[in-house]
């Protein structure tokens, strides 16, 4: 586990380098959070949930840090608001690359000491706590620098891919399904526990709606028609100004989009990304279709290609039966944010490899778009 724990903690600063150090601390949204922040953010987690909780007489590095990068645990204490994180000039990068290098090396030395099987549990969690937030980090880097009036470049990465099968719709058959990770593998407390749900027969597209038809959608006046709309979502759009995908933009009568290798024509043939859930369900009324229920989602996954976008569902994120939290400040992670949120299964180009599966229940409110999402369609 210790050559696992010491590649995570390298990728995430591996994802900063092509930054400038102007751009660790912007914070272009209270949703987004500067980079400096995960940096710092992910070494507390570890100093917090392992260090001081099981090494003997350990030192933290500075007792500011608890509070500065607490990000939502009450049990653990007060914190700094989210919209307030890109205001902290101070501790510098500088700091906080030397704050990870004293928690990395404290943390694999503590694994050299052949911990109980309990504490590697917390640590198998913190790694996978360190992959969410390098996902989180792409995204963030990216709302950072796609929101700069150069449309500066990251680097060429993180690039979906034409989907080359011919496109149809795969039918399943009504039937009682077992739904929830079954495996001896890591999970999430939410994907617990595994449970039996009955579903009619459906059919689920075995391709994501692409830039193409989504544009097909734009220009019949998609986003100009109520009737396809949630009511929440009209207003949304109407309030906000929408009328494409984030990062789109009109040019010369062209569709451009910013992507990390700069401002570049919309490939009509790429899958769409960066929509809402509001818009994902006014494309499948549009269509005269609909989103899958995550149910139908994970049922059907083995038989189509994923993991280029998270996908929205139909689904509002609950618990599932038999679900509980665990004691303390970890039982924070998950269950006290099934409320107002919408499920998105699969993954993404930035998801880090290995880190989902077709039981990972991702979750966002239905106005966020800024992750790498897009939508495939059911009936």
């Amino acid at each position: 586990m210790i050559d696992c724990f010491l590649r995570i903690r390298q990728i995430s600063e591996q994802l900063c380098k092509p930054l400038f150090i102007e751009d660790y601390s912007l914070q272009a949204s209270e949703f987004v959070s500067p980079p400096k922040w995960h940096l710092a953010h992910t070494t507390w987690f570890w100093e917090e949930f392992v260090l001081t909780k099981y090494v003997e007489n350990y030192v933290l590095y500075n007792e500011d840090f608890h509070f500065l990068f607490n990000s939502y645990y009450n049990n653990v204490g007060k914190r700094v608001l989210r919209p307030a994180r890109g205001l902290m000039s101070r501790p510098s990068v500088a700091a906080v690359y030397n704050y990870r290098k004293y928690v990395t090396d404290a943390v694999a030395a503590f694994l050299n000491t052949n911990p109980k099987k309990e504490i590697l549990a917390i640590i198998e969690l913190g790694i996978n706590h360190e992959e969410q937030h390098q996902e989180l980090l792409v995204y963030d880097i990216k709302y950072i620098l796609g929101n700069q009036p150069t449309f500066p470049v990251y680097q060429d990465s993180f690039k979906t891919k034409v989907e080359t099968q011919a496109a149809d719709f795969i039918k399943i058959n009504a039937g009682l399904y077992e739904i929830g990770h079954q495996e001896q593998g890591f999970c999430f407390d939410n994907e617990l526990e595994s449970h039996k749900v009955y579903v009619n027969d459906f059919e689920i597209s075995n391709t994501l709606v692409t830039n193409q038809e989504y544009l097909d959608f734009i220009l019949a006046g998609g986003y100009k028609n109520f009737n396809f709309w949630h009511d929440d979502g009209w207003s949304w759009i109407n309030s906000n100004k929408i009328e494409a995908p984030l990062y789109w933009y009109k040019i010369h009568g062209e569709w451009w989009n910013y992507t990390l290798n700069g401002l570049e024509k919309v490939v009509l043939d790429l899958p769409v990304m960066h929509i809402s859930f509001y818009e994902a369900f006014a494309y499948s009324e549009w269509k005269g279709c609909r989103l899958p229920t995550e149910f139908e989602w994970e049922i059907a996954s083995d038989k189509f290609h994923w993991g280029q976008l998270w996908e929205w569902t139909n689904s509002a994120y609950l618990a599932y039966p038999g679900f509980s939290k665990s004691p303390g400040a970890l039982g924070e992670y998950n269950g006290k944010f099934m409320v107002n949120q919408m499920i998105l299964r699969g993954g993404s180009v930035a998801t880090p490899e290995g880190h989902s599966r077709k039981t990972y229940r991702n979750f966002f409110p239905p106005d966020m778009r800024w992750q790498f999402g897009g939508l495939r369609l059911a009936k």
